[in-house]
C-alpha cells in the first residue's frame, strides 16, 4: 500500500513542478504553497532556510528522480538508458503542453546571489550525478574512461538543450533527431 505524500514531500515536488515551468525567480513561497496546497506558516516550518532551501531540496529531488529513472533504464545498456531519460523528457513536455522543462536546468541557468547559491550547487552536482551514472554504464560496456566521460557529458548537455528547444518549438522533433545522433555516438565507444 502506498502512503500518502507528507506536506513535506508535497511541498519539495511542488517545488520542483514550478521551478520547470516558471522558472527560479518567477517563483515565490507563497506560490509554492498555493500549488502544493499546504499552508504557508508550513513553509517556514518545514524549510526555515525559506526559498532557498525549499529550492534546493526541489533540485535534489529531480535530480534522485532522474537518476532512479536512468539507473532501472541502464540496467538494459546505455542506449536503453539514452532511450530511458528521452522518453521520461518527452513525457514532460507534451504532459505540459510544452510549458514544462527541467527544474535544475532552470535553476542553473538564473542568477542567483552568492549568499543564495545552495540551489545552483545542487544543480552542478545534478548534472555532474548524471553524468557519472551514464559514464559508470558506458565504462561497464566496454568505452574507455575518456569516451565515457566525454559521452556522457554530451548526453547531459544535449538533453537538456533539447527539452528547451522542444518547449520553444512546440515540437518533440529535436528529441527524436538528438536520440539518433546519441545512438550513433553510444555505439561508437562501446563494445557490441
Amino acid at each position: 500500500m502506498d502512503q500518502e505524500p507528507s506536506s513535506r514531500e508535497r511541498m519539495v515536488a511542488g517545488a520542483a513542478d514550478m521551478l520547470r515551468r516558471r522558472g527560479l525567480n518567477a517563483t515565490s513561497v507563497r506560490e509554492l504553497a498555493k500549488h502544493s496546497g499546504t499552508p504557508l506558516g508550513s513553509t517556514y516550518h518545514y524549510f526555515p532556510g525559506g526559498k532557498t532551501q525549499l529550492v534546493t531540496e526541489a533540485v535534489r529531488f529531480a535530480d534522485e528522480l532522474t537518476a532512479r529513472t536512468l539507473n532501472r533504464r541502464l540496467a538494459d545498456g546505455p542506449a536503453a538508458g539514452l532511450r530511458g531519460i528521452v522518453d521520461m523528457w518527452r513525457q514532460v513536455v507534451i504532459d505540459s503542453d510544452f510549458q514544462a522543462g527541467c527544474p535544475v536546468l532552470a535553476v542553473a541557468v538564473e542568477e542567483q546571489s552568492e549568499s543564495e547559491d545552495d540551489p545552483r550547487r545542487a544543480a552542478a552536482d545534478a548534472f555532474t550525478n548524471w553524468s557519472e551514472v551514464l559514464a559508470t554504464s558506458l565504462r561497464e560496456h566496454g568505452a574507455t574512461d575518456e569516451a565515457a566521460r566525454q559521452t556522457a557529458t554530451l548526453i547531459v548537455a544535449s538533453i537538456e538543450g533539447c527539452v528547451a528547444i522542444c518547449r520553444a518549438q512546440r515540437s518533440t522533433e529535436a528529441l527524436d533527431q538528438v536520440t539518433e545522433a546519441l545512438e550513433s555516438v553510444i555505439g561508437a565507444v562501446v563494445t557490441p
